[in-house]
Formats: C-alpha cells, structure tokens, sequence
C-alpha cells in the first residue's frame, strides 16, 4: 500500500518515504491529505494555543 508524505524542507509530497524522517510528515493514506499536511498542522497548534489559554 502507497504512504504519502510531506516534506517540510521541500515542500513537495513524496510516494512512499523517501527523505529522512526529520523532515516528513505523514504518513498519510492520500496524495490530497498529504498536500494538505501544513493546513491539518497549523489548525492542531491552534487548538492547542487555545486550550492552553483557557487553562
């Protein structure tokens, strides 16, 4: 089964893994989810922001 990854210091998503771990994120099941990897993460860091504010 194909893994999709994006690569932080590229930019670009790779089939299957490729680069050094460092500098992946994934893995994810679609080339669409990996493309959108950097959206899912600054959401994430937000919710987390807020959590921590309202604590």
């Amino acid at each position: 089964m194909t893994e999709y990854w994006y690569n932080i210091k590229t930019h670009e998503v790779e089939e299957d893994r490729l680069s050094d771990w460092s500098q992946l994120i994934g893995p994810y099941k679609t080339r669409e989810e990996a493309e959108h990897a950097l959206e899912k993460v600054r959401a994430r860091n937000e919710a987390w922001e807020k959590d921590d504010d309202d604590d």
